[in-house]
């Protein structure tokens, strides 16, 4: 009697072909492994790391929030940052020149919606009682600045470096939309 073969012919046959496209589908996997390296070796370094908008962006992530000083250690290395960039001489905003320029510029900022309890550019019924008490009170108002319930009007607008015969023209200014 003879012994048949543990493995039949159909069954090498199956694995020689299954191991094939094994192989295959590998080889597949590491040319394509191999060419995503090269397309993004070339193209995601030149795009991202260079890109001065990505770097500045990256650079304002990391910065620190604030820097304080602590109470008996030394804070010699904490330098005084100004924290307004458009305060800068190479920065500076333009100053007004009359009182139209500076209502486009810082008054309407407020008065334009009514914010902080500011009385709208225009609205008559809000600046009757302001315009009563007269021109001397509304400069003071507008150049040293006012606070009361629910109303906030800071100095200049905000704006101490605006002269103040400027500011006054701005009140003026004010005054005329409400009366036309």
């Amino acid at each position: 009697m003879a012994l048949e073969p543990a493995v039949s012919k159909q069954d090498t046959h199956f694995v020689d072909v299954f191991s094939m496209v094994i192989g295959l589908l590998v080889a597949i996997a590491v040319v394509l492994f191999a060419l995503a390296r090269i397309v993004a070796g070339q193209t995601q370094d030149q795009e991202v790391y260079t890109e001065p908008q990505y770097l500045a962006a990256v650079e304002q992530r990391i910065e620190p929030f604030s820097r304080e000083a602590i109470a008996g250690q030394n804070n010699a290395a904490l330098a005084i940052v100004e924290t307004n960039p458009t305060a800068s001489a190479g920065n500076a905003l333009p100053i007004p020149k009359n009182g139209r320029e500076t209502f486009e510029q810082v008054c309407s900022a407020c008065h334009g919606q009514g914010i902080a309890g500011a009385p709208k550019a225009g609205d008559a019924a809000a600046w009757g009682p302001r315009i009563a008490e007269g021109k001397p009170t509304l400069y003071q108002h507008a150049l040293n600045g006012f606070q009361s319930e629910g109303h906030v009007m800071p100095a200049k607008g905000g704006r101490p470096d605006i002269p103040d015969p400027v500011i006054r023209q701005a009140v003026d200014y004010m005054v005329g939309l409400v009366k036309h």
